[in-house]
């Protein structure tokens, strides 16, 4: 994948930027917040200074007054902070979460593995921005201003809180240095026990079938197990810094009461000072306390950060395109090669196609065979798009793929793939790709070619049954037949079935030829990837791959009069057709 220049935006980076203001506006609500919690130790000092000295109860009144005003104004800006925090989440993944979400889909195509999960990491983001942690962070700058009052209040008093901030942050820092290891490695570890669940889930019945439920849940328990000890080695440590930074701040705090005490009982301050600076030296370490509690979720979300930024800036820069014209269904293949990636090879990048040159017009159907990993799929994503090739061209009415807005290329493309699930939706909705703006009558036009009409109205609730969640069980048939539908949805230009019969009966297979010659009657150029004859007896050419090379390409009645496609020799080159029912 083409990693972004470094001039082209960021979204994600753009869209931080565009939260700037909103956090100017945090950092001013935390600036009243944190001098608002001057509140009680301010009150606290004047009920012992000069209401207790005084005994005036007028005083007192208005004191309590003018601190149920002040606490409501604290109440507030804090519902305040939290509002524009929650807020701020929500917008980020407005911004951003559309295009995190394209990026993992198109990551689900590339055979390379990917280490970024923008979805995922978003939503650890998100929670980061609206929870807790960033609440200490937006308090830590005040320790100083705290600090400063505690020694106007007297020297010593400061001295001593400083004294203790510093073993407080000395901990904050031990706590970071000593769980950063552990703490991104059990996140690792975590990313790929759900990685594992995942996809256990989605092989459920092989793995209930063939008796591997034991050994499968053996082999998550220690995966499990790992990740869950790791986390445990950080999280403790973690706790036992947040333990001494809690009993650390009483201490301090009772020290402070005794100094101060001491400093009262010599007449450097008034007994009103000594709780006023308590309170104030505790609310200095808040911050400091509240940061080290909230460590776990503070490194989850910087790791998160990181990675999304990172995501986003492995997102191939948008190319500038305009809208073409509908196609008619030229399509030029030239040289066309693809390269196997380097992890899935040791001795470096096979070519999974070699110099791959045709050509189509409209109303052609060609007939892919070959032996298995001749490059019979690896030609169907290239032709749809889905892989780009390293070298060599596709053409659609002279217009490179790229060159075409994918949306628009998307509504002139229809593919049946090899391995296919349905979406969570209802029929309909899966037979129009989830388009909004999809007809009743391009459906109803699109299950009838693919010959299930009859069979979705004997579900229950016919078109408007749902599927994909479980709700209403289908067969492999079933789902590949709906698949075939989804595929031919608004007759495209151009339409690429990968063994699109692996799964039907004889009923089945007479269904695809006549879909196939009516799509073929309606100009549209059909290309099939098949192993079986039946699935390639309506086209009209046929291309033979041998080793991702095209061995033979040309009219099938030349090549091979009435008789049935044969079966690639799997030795032979020289003689690569033999006559059998399997190709």
């Amino acid at each position: 994948m083409k990693k972004r220049s470094e001039h082209a935006p960021n979204p994600y980076t753009d869209a931080l930027r565009g939260m700037r203001k909103t956090i100017i506006i945090v950092g001013l609500v935390s600036a009243a917040i944190n001098l608002l919690m001057l509140t009680g130790p301010i009150y606290m000092l004047q009920i012992y200074d000069r209401v207790l000295g005084s005994g005036s109860v007028a005083t007192l009144q208005g004191l309590f007054i003018i601190v149920v005003v002040l606490y409501a104004f604290l109440g507030f800006y804090q519902f305040l902070r939290s509002r524009l925090l929650s807020r701020a989440s929500y917008r980020l993944d407005k911004l951003v979460g559309d295009e995190a979400m394209g990026y993992w889909i198109r990551a689900g195509v590339e055979r390379e593995d990917n280490p970024h999960h923008p979805v995922r990491d978003l939503a650890a983001t998100r929670s980061f921005i609206s929870g807790p942690a960033i609440v200490g962070l937006f308090d830590l700058p005040w320790i100083p201003i705290f600090l400063i009052i505690v020694f106007f209040i007297h020297p010593w008093l400061g001295y001593l809180t400083v004294a203790g901030a510093s073993v407080v942050v000395i901990a904050a820092v031990l706590n970071q240095v000593t769980t950063r290891g552990d703490m991104s490695e059990a996140m690792a570890r975590d990313s790929a026990d759900r990685d594992f669940i995942e996809k256990t889930r989605r092989n459920a019945e092989s793995v209930m079938t063939l008796g591997m439920l034991d050994a499968v849940v053996e082999r998550w328990r220690g995966q499990h197990d790992a990740a869950m000890a790791k986390g445990q080695e950080a999280g403790d440590r973690t706790e036992v810094f947040a333990s001494f930074s809690r009993s650390f701040r009483m201490l301090l705090q009772s020290a402070l009461l005794t100094l101060g005490a001491f400093l009262a009982l010599n007449q450097e301050i008034t007994p009103g000072a000594i709780i006023a600076a308590s309170i104030i030296a505790g609310r200095a370490l808040a911050p400091v306390d509240q940061v080290i509690g909230q460590w776990r979720a503070i490194a989850r979300g910087l790791d998160a950060h990181k990675r999304l930024k990172a995501a986003f800036d492995a997102m191939p820069a948008e190319k500038p395109r305009i809208a073409l014209p509908p196609p008619k269904g030229e399509i030029k293949v030239k040289g066309l090669t693809k390269l196997m990636p380097d992890r899935m090879n040791g001795q470096g990048r096979v070519r999974i196609l070699d110099q791959v040159t045709f050509a189509l017009s409209p109303g052609d159907g060609l007939g892919v065979i070959g032996q298995s990993a001749a490059g019979k799929s690896s030609l169907g994503r290239c032709l749809v798009g889905v892989w780009q090739p390293d070298a060599g061209e596709v053409r659609m009415d002279g217009a490179t793929l790229d060159q075409w807005v994918p949306r628009d290329l998307g509504r002139h493309i229809g593919y049946l793939p090899q391995t296919l699930e349905m979406l969570p939706g209802t029929i309909a909705e899966n037979i129009a790709r989830f388009d909004a703006d999809a007809t009743d009558a391009k459906v109803i036009e699109a299950a009838k070619i693919a010959g299930v009409h009859e069979m979705i109205l004997s579900f229950p609730d016919g078109y408007a049954t749902r599927i994909g969640d479980h709700k209403q069980p289908l067969s492999s048939g079933q789902i590949q037949q709906l698949g075939l539908a989804r595929a031919i949805y608004g007759i495209p230009t151009l339409i690429v079935l990968d063994e699109p019969n692996s799964n039907l009966d004889a009923n089945g297979d007479d269904a695809l030829s006549e879909a196939i010659q009516t799509l073929r009657a309606m100009g549209s150029v059909v290309v099939v990837m098949a192993h079986r004859p039946s699935a390639i007896a309506a086209v009209n050419k046929i291309m033979v791959l041998h080793k991702g090379r095209v061995a033979q390409f040309g009219d099938k009645e030349k090549a091979f009069g009435n008789q049935p496609a044969p079966q690639v020799e799997p030795k032979s080159v020289a003689t690569p057709f033999k006559t059998g029912r399997q190709i």
